[in-house]
């Protein structure tokens, strides 16, 4: 059976004659999209691997937009569903990702979206749960944050970058990034997260952010989001607009109940978890390109290099890691 088939199967035997169905280019996911025009709209058809191999099991996407629907943040409606086949049938927003904005006619309003977004972000935080299940039994704990540092080696240190690192210092930057992680492990600090929170991840349909990417959503520090948002590696908002957000952010968890710590303190962790963040980044960015030949992603590997001094400076508990990856950073943002 073809997608084709499969999806003509999602609607009714009148529309089914009348269907034009095109693919469209998703992100770095196993996950393969489609444009459905029909009498009825149009859509868009997601198939994932994971949803048809899950065999009745509970579908990550499925929960998480359950839970965030229900509570007002902005997600594709959803049509129909096939577990057998893993298809999906959602509410198509258009192809407007918030990425696109810039350098288009709607750059002024870049501030203005950026601020709703956050807005959004903040209801996303204060979402709370006594569950045990999906996502809050999920968390950015030290296992995660070392497997992001750990292929960042695996991929960017001794693959990417393997003819400018030297392997006897990868020991040493290890011991630091367990270091980091153990800043960032604090169970007592964490809110609900999506997790890949960023301008890829957000479309303006109809001048409103809706967003999409939803399903690895994870318990960690509020900041997590944040940098995916305004330190992104696929755009640059500039040091005026970042500055500006980030003390947006801190008033929006301030007001929402979320958070009672000091702007200072936000700003600390801000910077260690965009550290931990933008390496992580980095690592996959050398993951799609070398392992999965993927090249549009290595355009993002110079620029989110250019942000990591930027923390490395602000920060003592960052200086170690930092020199001992200087050899990198300096060929890549010279």
């Amino acid at each position: 059976m073809t997608y084709q088939d499969i999806i003509t199967g999602l609607f009714s035997p009148e529309s089914r004659k009348s269907l034009d169905i095109v693919k469209i280019q998703g992100d770095a996911s196993t996950r393969q999209y489609f444009r459905v025009i029909s009498p009825e709209g149009s859509f868009i058809s997601c198939y994932d691997p994971a949803f048809e191999a899950l065999q009745g099991g509970e579908y990550p996407f499925l929960v998480l937009h359950e839970l965030l629907a229900g509570h007002g943040i902005p997600v594709p409606g959803i049509k129909a569903v096939n577990p057998a086949t893993g298809m999906l049938l959602l509410e198509d927003c258009g192809d407007l990702l918030l990425q696109n904005i810039f350098g288009s006619s709607l750059q002024d309003d870049i501030p203005r979206l950026y601020r709703r977004i956050i807005d959004i972000l903040a209801g996303l935080q204060a979402i709370r749960s006594n569950s045990d299940s999906i996502p809050f039994n999920l968390s950015f704990d030290r296992e995660k944050l070392m497997f992001e540092f750990d292929f960042f080696i695996r991929h960017g240190l001794l693959d990417y970058f393997a003819s400018i690192y030297r392997k006897e210092s990868i020991s040493e930057l290890r011991t630091e990034f367990e270091s980091i992680t153990g800043i960032l492990v604090k169970p007592d600090k964490f809110v609900l997260n999506h997790r890949d929170f960023h301008s890829r991840n957000i479309l303006i349909h109809h001048d409103k952010p809706v967003i999409i990417d939803f399903q690895d959503a994870r318990m960690g520090l509020p900041q997590y989001d944040a940098v995916s948002l305004i330190r992104d590696s696929y755009v640059n908002l500039g040091p005026v607009l970042t500055d500006e957000l980030k003390q947006y952010h801190y008033d929006a968890l301030r007001g929402n109940g979320i958070i009672t710590t000091g702007f200072d303190e936000y700003l600390h962790y801000f910077d260690i978890m965009a550290f931990q963040r933008n390496i992580k980044a980095i690592g996959t960015f050398c993951f799609q390109t070398r392992v999965r030949n993927n090249n549009t992603f290595e355009r993002s590997i110079a620029p989110t290099l250019a942000y990591l001094s930027e923390y490395i400076n602000a920060r003592t508990e960052l200086a170690k890691a930092g020199e001992l990856l200087k050899p990198i950073i300096e060929r890549y943002t010279a």
